[in-house]
C-alpha cells in the first residue's frame, strides 16, 4: 500500500482492524497522553482522536505502537528495503542476480525527490501556533510539545534538497518564556546533522533555515529516525520507504513538504537560545530545563482535515521501542558489515537504550594460545563507541561466544553468560570526562559522564548464585537484601548523602566483605538501591535502576578494589551505586485525578470499552 497522506494510512489501518476511533471531546493537557499510554500498555490499536478540546483539528497516536503494525504499514516496501541495504553492503550479489534484483532498482528511483509546481493541500490554510493541538504529556512538562515531528534543515555550503538533515527532535511550542505564536523550543541532542548545519549556518553569520513537518505519509516519521550516513538525505529513504517520492517546493526561501499535514518554518539565529524543557522523556524521567535554540516562527501551514500525528515517551518500553524494533528489522546485519569481528549489537531498551549495550563478537587475534582472554573484543567495543549514537553508550557488555548460540536480545542469558567469565580483575575498562545521552543525568553535567566496557571471554570462573547468600542477609548494614538474577544481588541502604560520604560508605562494605572474597564468588555483582524490593521485583526493573542510575566513573565500587598501572579491578564484588543522587532527575509518575477522569473512556459505552 503507498500512502500520499497520513489520513490515508489512518483508513486503512481502521479498515484491516488496526485502529479505532475516540469519538469523546479529549483534552490534550495530560489526557489524551494517559489515554495513549493506558492503550499502548495492552498492545491497543492506533487511536483516531476526533474530537479534541481547544482545537479543530483531529489528532492520531499508537501508529507504530507494535512492530507488526510497522511492518503491516510498510508491507509493499520492506522487502525491497532489506535488499537495498544488502546490495550496499554486497554490490556483487546484484550482478550475480541480475532479473531477482530490477525491481529493486526500480524502487531506488524513487528516492530521488520531486518538486512539486502546484499549491498542494499543506498550504491550504495559513494559522497559528494556537490553533494546533496543544498536547501536554507529563504532569511536570514545560509546556505543549511536537513528539512526531521532522525537522528539515540544508546545509548553507551546499544548499538544495540533496544535502539536507530530516530528524526527530522535539519542540516546545508554549510555556517557559516563549512569545506565544512567535517563538517555539528546539531540542536537538548529541549526533544530530542539524548541530553540523547550525554551525556551519553560524561560521557564515547567517541564520538557519528551519522547516518542522508533522503528519504526512508515515514513511517520513520513521526516515526522520533512520539512522544513516552523513552523505545521504533522509528525504531519500521516505521516498524509497513509501514507494512515493518525496514531494516538496520552496515558499518565502523555506522547504515545504507538501504531503505534510502542518508546516511550521522559521529561523534560527547564532547564540539566541531560551530555557526549554522540563520534558517527560524516554529513560522515564523528566529531562530537566537547559538553554537550547529558539526557532522564530515565519509562518504555519495546515492542510485541509489536517491530522496531527503524536507520541508519548516515558519509562521503556513506549512507541518509540517500535521504531527501534523496525530499524533494527530493516537493517539486518548492515552494523555488522562496518564492524568487523562484530556478529550483534543490542541496545537493552528496558535501560532506556544508550545507558546499556550488549555485543557479542570475534574473538580470533591469538588462537595459538591456551589461555583465552578478550583481545579483538576490546577492539570491537572502540568500534562499537566510536560509532554514530552507539557512541552514547556507558556500560558496554560485550563477549564471544564461539558456539554462536549467545543472543544480546536474550538479556539475562547473555548477563548471565558474562557474568560466569568475567575477570574482575582484568575485564573492566573505563573511558572518563567523555560524553554520555544528553538525557541521561546520572553523569556530571549535560551531557557529559563516563563510560565503561565489561569484556569477557574464556572458561567459566564461577557458577552464579540463584538465591541470596547468607552472609549477605546477616550484615546488619543493610536494610534488605534481595535476589535480582542469576550472580546479582540487590542491597537496600541509607539515601545517598553526596560522593564523599559514598566513598566512605563504599569502603566500610568493602572492609565487611573482604574476608568473604571466596564465598561471594557466586554473586559478582551487587547493586545498592533505595528500594531493594522494587529492583529486583522482576529484570525489567532491574535494568532500569541499576543502569539509568548508574555513572560508571562515579558509582562504581569493588570488594579488595585496586589501581596497577592505571587499570582498576577488584578481586571481589563488582557494587553498583544505583541509588537516586540530588542531581538526578525525577522520575515520571501519572497524575491520579487523570487517570481517574479518563476512566470514561474505557468505562461502557466509551469509545475504548473493554480495552483495560
Amino acid at each position: 500500500m503507498i500512502y500520499s497522506s497520513l489520513e490515508q494510512c489512518l483508513v486503512d489501518l481502521e479498515k484491516h482492524g488496526h485502529l479505532v476511533r475516540i469519538k469523546e471531546e479529549v483534552d490534550p493537557d495530560l489526557e489524551m497522553a494517559a489515554i495513549h499510554l493506558r492503550v499502548y500498555e495492552i498492545k491497543g490499536p492506533a487511536l483516531f482522536f476526533e474530537n479534541v478540546k481547544g482545537t479543530s483539528y483531529r489528532a492520531a497516536s499508537n501508529i507504530f505502537g507494535t512492530l507488526e503494525r510497522s511492518k503491516f504499514i510498510f508491507r509493499s516496501s520492506l522487502k525491497k528495503i532489506q535488499q537495498l541495504i544488502e546490495l550496499k553492503s554486497d554490490p556483487l550479489n546484484a550482478l550475480k542476480h541480475p532479473l531477482s534484483n530490477f525491481n529493486v532498482g526500480l524502487a531506488a528511483l524513487k528516492a530521488l525527490p520531486f518538486k512539486n509546481p502546484a499549491n498542494k493541500p499543506v498550504l491550504a490554510n495559513e494559522i497559528n501556533i494556537s490553533s494546533l493541538p496543544l498536547i501536554k504529556h507529563w504532569p511536570k512538562d514545560g509546556g505543549a510539545f511536537i513528539t512526531l515531528p521532522q525537522v528539515y534543515t540544508e546545509d548553507v555550503s551546499k544548499p538544495g534538497i540533496m544535502h539536507s538533515n530530516l530528524g526527530m527532535y522535539r519542540i516546545q511550542l508554549t510555556g517557559n518564556d516563549y512569545i506565544t505564536n512567535k517563538e517555539v523550543g528546539l531540542h536537538y541532542q548529541l549526533h544530530r546533522g542539524i548541530g553540523i548545519h547550525q554551525a556551519k549556518a553560524n561560521a557564515a553569520n547567517q541564520p538557519l533555515k528551519v522547516s518542522v513537518f508533522v503528519g504526512g505519509p508515515p514513511a517520513h516519521s520513521v526516515a526522520a529516525v533512520m539512522p544513516l550516513p552523513e552523505d545521504m538525505s533522509e528525504v531519500t529513504f521516505a521516498g524509497i520507504l513509501g514507494g512515493r517520492r518525496f514531494r516538496y517546493k520552496y515558499i518565502d526561501g523555506y522547504c515545504i513538504s507538501t504531503d505534510a499535514d502542518f508546516v511550521i518554518t522559521g529561523e534560527v539565529h547564532s547564540g539566541d537560545n531560551k530555557p526549554e524543557g522540563p520534558f517527560g522523556d524516554h529513560l522515564g524521567y523528566y529531562s530537566l530545563q537547559h538553554p537550547f535554540p529558539v526557532m522564530r516562527v515565519h509562518k504555519v501551514y495546515a492542510r485541509k482535515n489536517a491530522v496531527w500525528p503524536f507520541t508519548v515517551v516515558g519509562r521503556p518500553p513506549q512507541e518509540d521501542t517500535s521504531f527501534g524494533e523496525l530499524i533494527h528489522f530493516l537493517t539486518g546485519k548492515a552494523l555488522q558489515d562496518e564492524i568487523p569481528g562484530l556478529k550483534e549489537v543490542y541496545a537493552v531498551d528496558a535501560a532506556g537504550v544508550h545507558p546499556l549495550l550488549l555485543a557479542t563478537g570475534s574473538e580470533r587475534y591469538t588462537p595459538y594460545m591456551q589461555t583465552r582472554k578478550p583481545a579483538e573484543l576490546l577492539t570491537i567495543a572502540n568500534r562499537i563507541l566510536g560509532t554514530g549514537q552507539l557512541s552514547l553508550a556507558k556500560f558496554l557488555f560485550i563477549t564471544a561466544d564461539d558456539n554462536n548460540r549467545l543472543a544480546p536480545h536474550n538479556v539475562q542469558e547473555f548477563l548471565e553468560f558474562v557474568l560466569r567469565r568475567i575477570d574482575l580483575t582484568r575485564d573492566i575498562h573505563f573511558y572518563t570526562n567523555t560524553t554520555i545521552d544528553t538525557l541521561d543525568y546520572s553523569g556530571n553535567g549535560l551531557n557529559s559522564g563516563s563510560k565503561v566496557v565489561l569484556a569477557a571471554y574464556g572458561d567459566i570462573k564461577r557458577e552464579l548464585c540463584t538465591e541470596v547468600p547468607d552472609l549477605l542477609r546477616n550484615i546488619n548494614i543493610f536494610k534488605a537484601a534481595c535476589f535480582a538474577i542469576p550472580g546479582v544481588v540487590c542491597l537496600e541502604t541509607r539515601a545517598f548523602i553526596n560522593y564523599e560520604a559514598a566513598k566512605t560508605e563504599f569502603e566500610e562494605i568493602s572492609n565487611t566483605l573482604r574476608s568473604y572474597t571466596d564465598a561471594l564468588q557466586i554473586a559478582p555483582v551487587i547493586v545498592l538501591c533505595d528500594d531493594a524490593a522494587f529492583a529486583a521485583a522482576n529484570l525489567r526493573n532491574f535494568l532500569w535502576i541499576t543502569f539509568t542510575k548508574c555513572n560508571p566513573s562515579h558509582d562504581m565500587y569493588g570488594v579488595g578494589s585496586f589501581t596497577e598501572f592505571k587499570h582498576w579491578g577488584c578481586k571481589g564484588p563488582l557494587m553498583f551505586d544505583a541509588r537516586t543522587k540530588p542531581h538526578h532527575a525525577p522520575a515520571l509518575e501519572k497524575d491520579a485525578t487523570v487517570e481517574k477522569n479518563i476512566d470514561r473512556i474505557f468505562n461502557k459505552g466509551g469509545s475504548l470499552y473493554g480495552m483495560k
